[in-house]
């Protein structure tokens, strides 16, 4: 049988999204459930991936280690934060793919992350329908942060700490409104998170939009 690097990723189930949607609960709570395995971006990007990352800056010139904290919180506005972290999601998709590659699961593979943007994903899968994207409204996001220290976590010896915060929060909004307008012009799902489901209620109705593949 011909080796196909795509074949996992191609039959996997995605959710992507905003931060702090609770794309990590749905995927996991859907892999218990239903006897998937479950993909976590973040978990993979943050560690699995830095070889990758240093050497991808070496190739394009840059510093090994990349700007340093007060550039790339404080002095960097959101909107470049932003525009740079939409277009370093396709280098690191390719490294998901590269993960999944690995994978040869008896059943499908749930992935999360905010990595996995609809225009990345859409390529691969049969039908768009195997996508759903998560977007946290301003309000939800307000609380997720609240509740969740590492939400508002900014790196050590920062000169204005709530700056960096502030920063980030208004990035991830962006970013998030650039997946929902994505998926619209993609026709891939997205669902409007708000806190009036809970987190099982939340996976229901992702599983009920999977259902035909679960």
């Amino acid at each position: 049988m011909e080796f196909d690097a795509n074949a996992t990723a191609r039959r996997a189930l995605w959710i992507g999204g905003g931060q702090w949607a609770g794309k990590s609960t749905v995927a996991v709570t859907l892999a218990l459930r239903h006897g998937l395995t479950a993909y976590l971006y973040d978990r993979h990007d943050a560690r699995g991936h830095d070889d990758r990352r240093i050497a991808d800056r070496i190739r394009r010139g840059e510093p090994p280690a990349g700007p340093d904290a007060e550039t790339t919180w404080v002095r960097t506005d959101p909107a470049k934060m932003a525009a740079d972290t939409l277009a370093a999601f396709p280098r690191r998709f390719a490294w998901v793919l590269d993960d999944l590659s690995a994978l040869v699961p008896g059943r499908r593979v749930v992935a999360e992350g905010w990595g996995l943007r609809p225009e990345l994903v859409a390529p691969v899968v049969e039908s768009v329908r195997q996508m759903v994207v998560l977007a946290p409204t301003a309000e939800f996001r307000a609380r997720q942060m609240a509740r969740l220290p590492r939400a508002s976590f900014a790196p050590p010896g920062l000169s204005d700490p709530d700056r960096a915060v502030r920063n980030r929060w208004a990035r991830d909004e962006l970013v998030t409104a650039d997946a929902v307008a994505q998926a619209e012009r993609l026709g891939v799902r997205a669902i409007r998170v708000d806190g009036t489901l809970d987190g099982d209620q939340l996976t229901d109705l992702v599983a009920e939009h999977f259902a035909a593949y679960l």
